[in-house]
């Protein structure tokens, strides 16, 4: 999997005062945690870019004063005026400890839904799990091939070796459904022809009965 390595620096200065002017100078403050202790450190805005632009789950090697911290992305804050990142949050990873991660969803194959005519609605693009560092991955992939008309993939579907799935398990991921023009040919289809000999229809390969007639009233004969 993909590694970003971050360089920076231990922050020996805490504080909204502090915090205010690395951000002046073009720096973001961070913190890793997860290990043997909490680390705060700041490193250059766009050593982050990498990491935080993109839809690809990844490591992220920190080097700090000599010491290199392997971590993932927790959270992230964003400047709520000029949408700048301004801090981030990272979780080192440590070998025997489980960690919680969102892992990105990789859809493969073509629906036999689409096939007929049906649209493919993505409803979830990653799934939280629960593993060990060595078993995180880029994504998951899941198999579409088989998703019929009005189908759903729902998370209890995904298999995946190693994971604890943290969704809840009938959350569709993805489905096929009706497009509108199906949905209108359907409701312009026949509901169905009358059954043979029904009233008024001819049975097929007969001729329809003659209708019945009342004979009228015989005329009294003469004497």
């Amino acid at each position: 999997m993909k590694t970003i390595t971050i360089e920076g620096q231990l922050r020996t200065e805490l504080g909204k005062g502090a915090t205010r002017q690395l951000r002046s100078q073009g720096n973001v403050p961070g913190v890793i945690y997860g290990g043997a202790k909490e680390i705060n450190f700041l490193a250059p805005a766009n050593a982050f870019k990498p990491l935080v632009y993109t839809p690809d789950f990844q490591f992220a090697e920190v080097k700090l004063n000599g010491d290199a911290y392997r971590c993932i992305m927790k959270d992230l804050q964003f400047d709520k005026v000029t949408d700048h990142l301004i801090h981030v949050d990272l979780l080192e990873l440590v070998e025997d400890k489980k960690v919680i991660a969102s892992i990105p969803l990789k859809f493969v194959g073509a629906p036999v839904g689409v096939k007929e005519g049906g649209k493919l609605h993505i409803k979830m693009k990653a799934l939280k799990v629960k593993t060990y560092p060595k078993y995180l991955r880029e994504n998951i992939e899941v198999n579409i091939d088989n998703l019929e008309l009005n189908g759903n993939i729902r998370v209890e579907d995904v298999k995946v070796d190693n994971y604890e799935i943290m969704n809840s398990p009938r959350i569709p991921v993805a489905s096929v459904t009706l497009t509108r023009e199906l949905k209108q040919e359907e409701a312009a289809a026949p509901t169905g022809a009358a059954a043979p000999g029904a009233a008024g229809t001819a049975a097929p390969g007969t001729a329809a009965a003659p209708a019945a007639t009342t004979a009228p009233p015989a005329t009294p004969g003469k004497k």
